[in-house]
């Protein structure tokens, strides 16, 4: 779902005029927000979000934060609660989401990318409509031949018991989604839950470890935002909930690494040990990491 770009750095400008009237979305104020460096602003290797497929013609843009300095063992999981949010004017060739990222590769090969991804989406070009949809995406050669969203190939193996598909609609109405992805010291392979009461999560399904090759033992990259997808040449859609980040905009929270047992923990040396990145600051930001959670989004308008 995500595309590989030119890499920069996370930097604060001033918001030009002429951008405030070219979202088709909503009015938004003409000066971007100011925020401190509190967390390191690095180069993050976008390699490990990479792209589902190669389409020169969709631009796609995130508002992301990467821990990508593992333990020995590597990471194991990771969990977040992610405001969702409906988009009933998004247009054929857009799309709108937020996204757990889990994902591993030596970074010298593409090829090497392994990645598992969970969350939202609205995007009709997937779901032939503008509904909010759950969903999981797998690769397993740096998103070229292998895996495919929710069940369209072979790979992801949802349980019987579950309270939820991947594709499912999510209703707005029933408030944030907690999306936990793990990799079971039971059986090695990666799970999904899912719930609405991040203390109250339940089985999706799992992906088996033997589809992959630089994932079956461990993450190397753990990464939550939000992205945007857009046709080159058009306003870009929003992101989050079309605001900018602050107090009421949407949310990434209750950010955690998971262990093999399911558990979740948070890192001491969080936001330091944290990178963020945005690919364009004129049309979405991302707030300060604090109490592991961050606002972000923007209302778009981005043409390049």
């Amino acid at each position: 779902m995500v595309q590989a770009m030119s890499l920069a750095q996370l930097a604060f400008v001033g918001f030009l005029n002429l951008l405030a009237k070219a979202s088709s979305y909503q009015l938004h104020p003409n000066t971007i927000p100011q925020f401190g460096r509190s967390s390191s602003f690095k180069h993050i290797d976008q390699k490990t979000i990479g792209a589902v497929k190669d389409e020169p013609e969709r631009l796609r843009y995130y508002t992301i934060y990467q821990a990508s300095t593992p333990p020995k063992s590597g990471y194991t999981g990771s969990m977040a609660t992610m405001d969702i949010y409906s988009f009933p004017n998004m247009k054929n060739n857009e799309a709108t989401g937020a996204v757990i990222w889990i994902s591993n590769g030596n970074g010298d090969d593409p090829a090497d990318i392994n990645d598992i991804q969970a969350g939202w989406t609205v995007d009709p070009n997937i779901y032939g409509d503008t509904n909010i949809h759950f969903f999981v995406y797998w690769t397993a050669d740096g998103y070229r031949s292998t895996g495919c969203f929710d069940l369209n190939c072979d790979g992801f193996v949802p349980v019987n018991i579950a309270h939820i598909t991947p594709g499912d609609t999510l209703d707005p109405a029933g408030g944030p989604i907690t999306v936990k992805i793990f990799k079971s010291k039971d059986d090695g392979d990666w799970w999904v839950y899912f719930g609405r009461d991040m203390n109250n999560l339940n089985p999706v399904g799992f992906w088996p470890k033997s589809i992959f090759t630089t994932l079956v033992d461990r993450a190397n990259h753990v990464t939550w935002g939000g992205y945007a997808i857009g046709l080159r040449g058009s306003p870009s859609p929003p992101m989050g909930d079309g605001r900018w980040p602050g107090t009421g905009s949407a949310t990434v929270q209750n950010i955690q690494l998971v262990d093999t047992d399911g558990q979740g923990y948070s890192e001491p040396v969080w936001p330091v040990a944290l990178d963020v990145f945005t690919s364009n600051t004129k049309c979405y930001q991302a707030s300060p990491f604090a109490n592991n959670m961050f606002y972000y989004g923007g209302p778009g308008g981005c043409t390049k």
